[in-house]
């Protein structure tokens, strides 16, 4: 039984609400173009954004500083070795711009058991046997919704991203669903398109079939 409607309907960018944690549940919304985003005080909302924040990898922006900083790094990168301290270390990492952190122990208990079916998959940066930085989100069934990162390192997220960037293009996959927009990605070049035409994209790269990871 669906879970959810359909977002193309939806008025707002809020779609159900709803603590449901379970695999199948996240497998449904993220399929749907749905995610997760907890606040505070009330049930937990369930995303369709209006305004779709994509990077479209033919539109990565690399800065010449951090050009060079990926000639000259000696960090490592890895997929999928240690899902759970990548997650654990993105709850605990300081937002600026934020109160707080989203990522409550409910999200990670669940998002952990979602890695373990094969649909969350993470991306880490090492420095020696060091974990530096990173980053985890879905495969959405041939689309990649990424979900938070964190460094302890200069420029270990970022690196980590254009790793996964390269991983994906060699997968065939055209763009990196960022869900609202930030900042930093804008200045890697992101920008926001509509729902519709992000459920079409996302449609598009389900049709194709195949896995990224």
């Amino acid at each position: 039984m669906a879970r959810f409607p359909d977002p193309r309907y939806a008025q707002g960018d809020v779609v159900a609400m709803g603590e449901d944690l379970r695999v199948e549940t996240l497998r449904e919304a993220y399929r749907k173009g749905i995610f997760p985003w907890p606040h505070d005080s009330v049930p937990l909302p369930w995303f369709s954004p209006r305004r779709r924040a994509i990077l479209f990898l033919d539109e990565l922006h690399v800065p010449r500083s951090l050009q060079k900083a990926k000639r000259r790094s000696a960090l490592t990168f890895t997929i999928d070795r240690d899902f759970r301290a990548v997650i654990r270390a993105c709850a605990a990492a300081p937002r600026p711009d934020q109160d707080g952190t989203w990522i409550h122990p409910n999200i990670i208990t669940a998002y952990t058991r979602f890695h373990d079916s094969g649909d969350a998959h993470s991306i880490e940066a090492w420095q020696g046997d060091e974990l530096v930085g990173g980053l985890y989100g879905i495969d959405a069934g041939g689309l990649f919704t990424g979900e938070s990162m964190f460094h302890t390192h200069s420029n270990a997220s970022k690196l980590a991203l254009l790793f996964l960037a390269d991983h994906l293009r060699a997968r065939g996959a055209t763009l990196i669903d960022c869900q609202v927009m930030t900042p930093h990605m804008r200045a890697l070049g992101a920008r926001e398109i509509s729902r519709a035409k992000f459920l079409d994209l996302l449609a598009g790269a389900q049709a194709k079939g195949g896995t990224l990871f």
